[in-house]
């Protein structure tokens, strides 16, 4: 007997096996600039399973490549600095045990959490984030494994557009929330910043940046109606009232 409320469905399974697909030849490419670079082949591996972070591994490799890695380390804190709002907005989800947390927080990424909030149901929501998270993780420390036996033989994602699949699939997962006008509004108004401030802030910073749009959607309270007109009321037959 078949439990569709205790599986994933397949609309969710043929999502994740196309992001990995996506993560593992990204992860090629992380793993075969490292080498190229000249790094020993322990450190992409290490990278990949401690820090699991794909751009801020691609940039910490060219700094720790120039010598800088002081750079390399605070660039990365710098450009991950956007999971402290991810990590609130799935909280929940992730679980309340100190175990969960652990885990979940380190497989967390933009793919992650937009395919969690993208589900309405919590224990869906679980499912997909642990679904997601775990065949990230694996197929982008694949991806790195390949790169690093190919020794360079993949280049630059850039190259073969690679660079462009996650957010291609993040976009076409917010789509149907851009019905909101509300959201519209939000996602519009953060994309602005965030284009307007790349060409004079150090990559990440502009993503912070985008969560300002969330300030088009905080109004200012006003007092009710109802309560203000009987107020002035009360105030009339006060001035009527005779001595």
């Amino acid at each position: 007997m078949s439990t569709p409320k205790r599986t994933p469905d397949r609309a969710l399974l043929r999502d994740a096996v196309a992001i990995a697909a996506a993560m593992i030849a990204v992860g090629a490419s992380f793993g075969a600039i490292a080498i190229a670079y000249g790094l020993p082949t322990w450190v992409p591996f290490l990278m990949s399973t401690a820090v699991f972070a794909g751009g801020a591994q691609f940039l910490a490799v060219g700094l720790i490549a120039a010598g800088n890695p002081l750079a390399a380390v605070f660039a990365g804190l710098l450009l991950n600095a956007r999971h402290l709002p991810f990590g609130l907005a799935v909280s929940e989800t992730v679980g309340p045990r100190l175990r969960d947390r652990l885990i979940g927080s380190h497989l967390m990424t933009d793919e992650v959490v937009a395919f969690t909030l993208a589900e309405k149901d919590p224990a869906r929501r679980r499912r997909t984030y642990w679904l997601i998270g775990i065949t990230l993780f694996t197929s982008w420390n694949l991806g790195t494994a390949l790169g690093v036996w190919l020794g360079g033989a993949t280049g630059d994602p850039a190259a073969l557009g690679l660079d462009a699949a996650f957010p291609a699939g993040l976009i076409a997962l917010i789509l149907p929330s851009l019905r909101d006008r509300d959201t519209r509004l939000v996602a519009l108004t953060g994309a602005a910043i965030a284009v307007a401030l790349t060409p004079v802030l150090p990559a990440g910073l502009p993503v912070l940046c985008a969560l300002l749009g969330l300030l088009t959607v905080v109004r200012p309270r006003r007092g009710n109606p109802a309560t203000s007109d009987q107020t002035a009321e009360h105030h009339t037959k006060t001035e009527e009232a005779p001595c």
